[in-house]
């Protein structure tokens, strides 16, 4: 069997902004994403016969086969390439689950460039996005990486941000958001658009103080704001929670202090993380 190994990259959302709603019942989002170098290990085995799609974790929470992400994200990138071998996918975890870093996101994108190499790329790296798109809202940001102006449901990438070098330290507690929750509560009171997205793109190395993210309205919860402000008073330049939660994150100017910052948290998943100009890397 052909194999591969991709690093399969988290982002943060450095602004995140709900901005309508669609017929189907998808939130319109606009938000800059930003990928660090927090990553998950996905290793892909390839027959060249007909066969099924395994799909296995280092993480016993995370779902099995045909439940997981990354078994959608094969199976819609074989319907393309009217291709369907035997695969066998192995996620060695490393992203916190539920965290709002698009590990799940992540996993797919490197699934299906992953694949896509493994059969002799039949699809082009522009057509990847199809399949990717049907697999879920982050996976072509996840694929492509960087830092990205996204609008739609996440999907559509308007085009680069220029986000200043910094250090990234991510913090993710011990409990989850309630998204559809929030999404709820939401619909019952909609807030108005914070319209500050081309003043944050503006920013430039100020930008860390014009970081936002709509959920932390929406939740009003003292734990996530009690970290982000725990964060700026050890010496970060802002802070903010990423996607719809649970892992909050600082704005650094050095890996010292972020460091140093990170072990104020000890009963917390923590991690110094720098910013990346891709979303998957081939390692093996």
């Amino acid at each position: 069997m052909k194999e591969i190994s991709l690093c399969a990259y988290a982002k943060l959302n450095l602004y995140l902004d709900i901005t309508g709603k669609r017929h189907d019942g998808y939130h319109l989002l606009e938000t800059v994403m930003q990928s660090i170098d927090l990553c998950d290990i996905v290793t892909i085995r390839m027959s060249d016969k007909v066969g099924a799609t395994t799909v296995e974790c280092s993480n016993k929470a995370i779902p099995y086969g045909k439940k997981n992400i990354c078994y959608k994200a094969a199976n819609y990138l074989f319907t393309a390439a009217q291709r369907y071998p035997a695969c066998e996918i192995f996620i060695e975890k490393r992203i916190p689950c539920a965290a709002g870093m698009g590990g799940g996101s992540a996993d797919a994108a490197a699934v299906i460039v992953g694949l896509n190499r493994l059969m002799g790329e039949p699809i082009s790296p522009s057509q990847l996005f199809r399949p990717a798109v049907r697999t879920g809202a982050d996976v072509p940001f996840c694929m492509v990486g960087g830092s990205k102006l996204c609008r739609g449901i996440g999907d559509d990438i308007r085009g680069d941000a220029d986000i200043p070098e910094r250090v990234y330290l991510v913090v993710m507690p011990d409990f989850l958001c309630d998204t559809h929750g929030a999404y709820f509560n939401y619909d019952q009171a909609p807030m108005p658009q914070r319209g500050a997205i081309k003043r944050f793109l503006k920013s430039g190395d100020e930008f860390p103080k014009q970081l936002y993210n709509v959920f932390m309205e929406i939740y009003e919860n003292e734990k996530i704001n009690g970290i982000a402000e725990k964060l700026i008073e050890l010496g970060a330049e802002g802070a903010c929670l990423t996607g719809s939660g649970s892992a909050v994150f600082g704005v650094f100017g050095g890996e010292q202090t972020a460091a140093k910052a990170a072990q104020a948290f000890p009963s917390y998943f923590t991690a110094v993380c720098r910013p990346i100009k891709f979303g998957t890397q081939v390692i093996g």
